[in-house]
């Protein structure tokens, strides 16, 4: 896909303040510093549209792009960092469940998760919700620069194991700092855009 605009279209906690309903709209899920924005500036090729932190929790907000003003990205707050307040998690945790409930623009969620670690209680329990509410359950495997290709397989599998996923094309293995598997990434979007355009 050619990238002719991206733009950071609105940063929200209320359901009140998303951007009206209509284009396709593909969230992206996943623990606290796992890569959503990395993998968001990667694909687009920007460098710093999503802003990224070395922070963990620092998205706070639903962030929504603007992709050639054809379909959104929605940066979902990362969940399961244990160094902010219950309160806190838990109003994160809702903004989360607003959106993904209620949306009716939202068209697939991909959970990002970091392939070097086994899937947490959290990953999991996210996972099954994104399956229980009908998508497919595709998963990008960030930081996969941290390891050696032979070892992507064996990562790959545990992660797998952990969530009960049959089908090995739906977890890729992704590098934001190394561009690996940028073009598979690229069609595993235009697939789901595609997809829902049938």
């Amino acid at each position: 896909m050619k990238i002719k605009k991206a733009e950071l279209l609105a940063v929200t906690g209320r359901k009140e303040q998303y951007p009206e309903e209509g284009v396709f709209e593909i969230a992206l899920a996943g623990r606290s510093n796992v890569g959503k924005s990395s993998f968001i500036n990667t694909l687009l090729n920007r460098k710093k549209l999503a802003r990224t932190s070395g922070q963990p929790g620092k998205t706070q907000t639903i962030n929504f792009y603007n992709i050639n003003d054809e379909f959104r990205f929605v940066d979902l707050p990362g969940y399961g960092y244990a160094r902010v307040s219950r309160t806190q998690r838990e109003a994160w945790g809702k903004m989360i469940e607003t959106y993904l409930s209620s949306r009716e623009s939202l068209k697939e969620i991909i959970l990002l998760l970091d392939i070097r670690h086994e899937p947490g209680e959290h990953d999991r329990m996210m996972y099954e919700w994104i399956k229980k509410i009908g998508f497919k359950g595709y998963i990008i495997a960030t930081k996969a620069d941290k390891m050696s290709k032979g070892a992507w397989h064996k990562h790959t599998s545990a992660i797998m194991k952990k969530l009960e996923i049959k089908d090995r094309s739906l977890v890729l293995p992704f590098s934001a700092s190394k561009k690996l598997n940028v073009d598979k990434a690229w069609e595993l979007i235009e697939n789901i855009l595609d997809y829902e355009e049938e």
